[in-house]
């Protein structure tokens, strides 16, 4: 049978034909698709005299084999892995690697993209393709196309050996985090779960293969949510010790693997000329235009800003709960004693809103409703199409002139071949240039119910489904014409502006009116649990604030190395305890949203390497952009449409902060966000 992958899916959208698809498919895709794209690149330098067309457009259109076949891999090995798929992955990613340097590399390719750089002012092209050969040209540069033969061998290999390096780390992390997963025997020991999350644990269970009793399976941040209702103070310190010590011992140990990747992500720096790995990162130096912060200088000083507010705060919190506890807590106890307070002060219970936050609601008659309200979207679900799982679900996106923009998945259950967290990943991307609509999927890890249950959310999980929407969006309005600049291919510290704005629909009155309606009665959710809910909103933002800002500075405390200083770290535990309390940031009782072991935005490839700044970064417009949708009457149709004309459909195409400048009609002021976490005085 024909390999599926080397000849356009004849599906709609471009979808993956997963029905025709086997794991033995993939690695030949790889090979023909590296084979093919090296044809073309060899295709286009021994081509005639460089013009923007026989050049830059015929970059931008190779590769289609290759670029299929990756989509699905790498979107299985994040949602739907296998011991088969890893041993894939491990293989293949330094073959990548060495890929994607040949092509950047490429001596005679560059010549030619230089010269059409040198004369860019004769060519006569349009904004977005002058855009376009400028950022080619300058990603070429960044990857080390000025380098010297000896510089970039030795760039080759430091690439080979952190793809290598990155893979082991996610596939680690996957191994710890269910081994992690604690085995509670005895049901006293769960008093204060739902009844469904009791059933869930006790499904998860056995289909871990335990004869009896429930699993709790630690989620990617430190905090498990668990934590802030289990009763029982023992099985509150299992399930916080299994988070803080994955990745710290034992077969899926991390920590040699964080050192090798800070040592060559330095050492990489410095080859390409940048101070650290964070400098080249953000774009210190002529690299206008890599992010929206412009230098690691000033992204650092963003963090450093914020600090002592949010520790000031962090730790008012802090004694309120001890004075609540009648004496000092424990690090496992600050969730539970911070919930009891919570309900106190506000009358809020978060396991009486779960009755009121069924998920097809949610999808449904929440994030679709405001995505109708806002955008005039209607989405049909499609039952036809193939996944390469049963839990994926698909539906058609069009808009109110019936316009078809695109196809939209998600695939919303945790399982133990999935790795923790939530995102947003296209299969499809859009582009005139090549006549593809985008398909975009949603994943999230919410906790599967047992056969015959509701599935009820916690409206953590509501703000993570409209979350992720928001980037779905950005996917599914993009209208631009190259590939390389379709939907979230903008700035690392812009993706997640519209995402993070997305969140404010949760709250609006009428969304809620929509879909918080109880699972069995449909009756809408009171009145004196919806305020309560809402006013309790910002309770615990020191705590929230701190343990963000940790993770962020971490982050930059390992990328901000030389290479002489990442050489000179040896034990990952105490490096990460100095950065802290550098940082003064270091509290016992807010751990950081990711210690180093288990930080895989930024060891796992997840793109986030010195640049988990940019949620913070980009909650600046985020902020001030809820803002000018309160000014403006909010969830009305015009307001929607400015945002999608200005924002959500320029993917890269256009300078970001010229992108905002254009939709909010001046710079972006940081007051709304202080205000928003309780830094300023209102």
């Amino acid at each position: 049978m024909a390999n599926p992958f080397l000849a356009p899916s004849d599906l709609p959208f471009g979808l993956p034909d997963t029905t025709r698809i086997t794991e033995e498919h993939y690695l030949p895709a790889f090979e023909a698709g590296i084979a093919e794209q090296r044809a073309e690149i060899a295709a286009i330098t021994a081509g005639p005299a460089p013009t923007f067309e026989n050049t830059i457009v015929a970059l931008e259109r190779s590769g289609a084999v290759l670029d299929r076949v990756a989509r699905l891999f790498f979107t299985l090995v994040s949602a739907h892995t296998s011991p088969e798929i890893q041993r894939i992955e491990a293989e293949v990613a330094p073959r990548l690697a060495a890929h994607t340097d040949a092509i950047a590399l490429d001596p005679e390719l560059f010549a030619r993209i230089d010269d059409l750089h040198a004369r860019r002012g004769e060519l006569g092209l349009d904004p977005e393709s002058a855009r376009l050969l400028e950022r080619t040209h300058r990603d070429m540069v960044r990857a080390g196309a000025r380098l010297g033969p000896a510089e970039q061998q030795r760039l080759r290999e430091c690439n080979a050996e952190l793809s290598r390096l990155t893979t082991a780390f996610g596939a680690a992390l996957l191994a710890g985090a269910n081994a992690a997963a604690v085995h509670v025997t005895e049901r006293a020991r769960l008093d204060g779960l739902s009844e469904d999350a009791v059933s869930a644990a006790a499904a998860a269970a056995r289909d871990r293969g335990h004869d009896g009793g429930w699993l709790l399976t630690p989620v990617l941040p430190t905090a498990q949510p668990a934590l802030a209702v289990l009763t029982d103070p023992g099985t509150r310190a299992a399930l916080h010790r299994a988070s803080v010590t994955r990745g710290q011992g034992g077969p899926h140990d991390t920590r040699d693997t964080v050192l090798a990747i800070a040592r060559l992500r330095a050492e990489r720096a410095r080859l390409l000329g940048y101070s650290d790995h964070a400098s080249y990162v953000i774009g210190d130096g002529p690299d206008a235009g890599v992010t929206t912060a412009g230098t690691a200088a000033a992204a650092q000083a963003l963090l450093e800003s914020m600090v002592p507010a949010a520790v000031a705060n962090a730790e008012r919190e802090l004694a309120e709960l001890a004075t609540a506890a009648g004496g000092p807590i424990e690090v496992s106890d600050r969730a539970f004693h911070a919930e009891r307070l919570r309900n106190a002060r506000f009358a809020v219970d978060d396991a009486a809103l779960r009755p009121y936050l069924s998920v097809e609601r949610v999808i449904h008659d929440g994030v679709f409703r405001a995505a109708g309200e806002l955008y005039g979207l209607s989405f049909t679900e499609r039952t036809d199409l193939p996944a390469y799982h049963p839990d994926v679900r698909w539906w058609e996106v069009h808009d109110d002139t019936g316009a078809l923009l695109g196809l939209f998945g998600a695939d919303l259950w945790a399982r133990p071949s999935k790795r923790g967290g939530a995102w947003m990943n296209a299969l499809v991307d859009q582009s005139e240039l090549l006549g593809t609509r985008p398909v975009v999927l949603n994943t999230l890890n919410l906790v599967r119910p047992a056969d015959g249950e509701p599935a009820l959310l916690s409206l953590d999980e509501v703000r993570t489904l409209f979350h992720e929407f928001g980037h779905a969006l950005h996917g599914l309005f993009s209208a631009v014409r190259y590939p390389s600049f379709a939907g979230t291919s903008v700035p690392r510290d812009f993706v997640e502006f519209p995402s993070q704005v997305n969140e404010m629909w949760l709250s609006d009155p009428q969304v809620l009116a929509s879909f918080a309606r109880h699972h069995a009665t449909g009756e809408p959710l009171p009145a004196e649990l919806l305020d309560a809910a809402l006013a309790a909103q910002g309770y615990g933002e020191g705590f929230a604030t701190t343990e963000y800002l940790a993770a962020a500075l971490l982050d930059q405390a390992w990328h901000r190395l030389g290479p002489d200083e990442a050489a000179a770290v040896t034990d990952v535990v105490a490096f990460e305890q100095q950065a802290l309390a550098a940082a003064g940031i270091a509290l016992p009782l807010v751990p950081p949203r990711y210690r180093t072991t288990y930080f895989n935005h930024v060891f796992g490839g997840s793109g986030y390497a010195a640049a988990y700044y940019s949620y913070v970064w980009a909650e600046v417009l985020d902020a001030d952009t809820v803002a000018w949708f309160g000014e403006n009457g909010g969830l009305r149709r015009a307001n929607g449409d400015r945002f999608r004309r200005e924002v959500l459909s320029r993917g890269g195409a256009v300078d970001a902060m010229e992108a905002y400048r254009a939709f909010r009609g001046r710079d972006p002021e940081i007051g709304p966000l202080l205000e928003r976490r309780g830094l300023v005085r209102s």
